[in-house]
């Protein structure tokens, strides 16, 4: 019996199709396929001297100089000969009286000693530096070196020693100027310290821990600091050079052996220098030395104003739009603002055309303000701003603390 077509040639029909998917799923099974000819490029025309090739402008570049391995001193024993003897060591003393025992006040005690009991008491000594700026004998140091002291004492690098007399202080600079009376001393010469910069080398001058005259080096970390909590004037130039309790007073230099500033205080959590010293720039010091000298005291501008920053959340009740100015919290009575008509809760926005940006920027430009000048202030009171002009008073005396006795 013959079978029907249809069943030999769905077999056929299935394996055609089979062998057209092995041959779309792996065409390498055909074997090696001849490579295409290459897409027909443009032939490049040889350059002919009547028609030359574009070409790009040289990129510029900033060429450093070349690199000089001999550059800077290899010592600076010259720099510090010439400041070191003008660098001084001090030592201010003062007499305390003890306490008295509680049962000397029992008179079933003192009628066995009697009234004339000796007072008893302690001699203090405090050590730290100084720095001879004058022919004249006059001495700068700090404030905090010789504060409270009865008796102050120098000596100088070639041995000499002497009592010394305070001209005057300005505990707000943490500055004094004492003065010497000695022939034929050595004077440091002072640097105008607007030119110092961030790098420039300096050094520290001093006598810390009372072991002797030391010199330590490092450079001018930052200028213009503020905000430390150290003086109610500050301008502080900082650096690395170790500074160490006894160093107070002494001299930083620069690499000429120029005087740059005082040192004056240091950032450490032992006690040491932890590479955070500061120092008062010789543009203050020396301002200063001419007020104490002269006058006897440095003479500063003052509002008679008690004032505090001014924050986002204060900005914001008073309607500024952004946390500018001061708040005047206190007036002085009788003083400068009083007079003028300023109040509590005023908002001081500008002096003198110059917006107030930093509160204690502010009270130093205020400060540099010669007194009997008139000043224009901008105030914002109740939102609305006003122009009010007053005279600039002298700031007074801070209170001085006594010394024990």
């Amino acid at each position: 019996m013959r079978r029907p077509l249809l069943a030999y040639a769905l077999p056929v029909l299935i394996g055609v199709l089979l062998a057209i998917v092995l041959l779309n799923t792996f065409p390498q099974l055909l074997g090696p396929t001849p490579p295409e000819p290459p897409a027909s490029a443009p032939v490049a025309e040889a350059p002919s001297e009547l028609q030359p090739p574009a070409s790009r402008a040289t990129p510029e570049v900033r060429q450093a100089e070349p690199l000089s391995r001999m550059q800077g001193p290899v010592s600076y024993s010259e720099a510090v000969e010439k400041a070191a003897p003008a660098v001084v060591n001090i030592y201010s003393s003062r007499v305390v009286a003890l306490e008295e025992h509680p049962m000397m006040s029992d008179p079933f005690f003192r009628q066995f000693f009697g009234d004339d009991l000796p007072s008893q008491q302690r001699f203090l000594s405090s050590l730290g530096s100084g720095v001879i700026v004058s022919e004249d004998g006059y001495v700068l140091t700090n404030h905090h070196v010789i504060d409270g002291a009865d008796e102050i004492q120098v000596a100088l690098r070639d041995g000499r020693e002497t009592l010394a007399e305070v001209i005057g202080t300005d505990p707000e600079s943490d500055l004094a100027v004492l003065r010497i009376n000695l022939e034929d001393l050595p004077v440091i010469i002072l640097y105008d310290t607007e030119d110092v910069a961030i790098g420039d080398i300096a050094m520290a001058i001093g006598n810390p821990f009372g072991v002797g005259q030391t010199v330590t080096m490092g450079i001018i970390s930052a200028t213009g600091r503020t905000h430390l909590g150290l003086s109610a004037y500050e301008d502080f130039i900082q650096t690395d050079a170790a500074i160490n309790p006894g160093n107070s007073g002494g001299a930083l230099i620069n690499a000429d052996g120029a005087l740059v500033g005082i040192n004056t205080a240091i950032f450490s959590r032992s006690g040491g220098s932890q590479g955070v010293g500061f120092a008062i720039p010789t543009r203050l010091a020396h301002s200063i030395l001419d007020d104490l000298v002269t006058q006897g005291r440095v003479i500063r501008g003052w509002l008679g104003i008690e004032a505090q920053e001014i924050t986002p959340e204060l900005a914001a009740s008073f309607g500024l739009q952004a946390p500018r100015g001061v708040v005047i919290s206190g007036v002085v009575p009788e003083g400068p603002a009083a007079r003028a008509g300023l109040r509590p809760g005023d908002v001081l926005l500008e002096v003198d055309g110059r917006p107030i940006l930093d509160a204690r920027v502010a009270m130093s430009d205020i400060a540099a303000i010669q007194p009997g000048a008139t000043l224009p202030l901008t105030v914002v009171r109740s939102g609305e701003k006003l122009g009010i002009e007053l005279e600039v008073g002298e700031r007074p005396p801070p209170q001085r603390r006594q010394p024990e006795r």
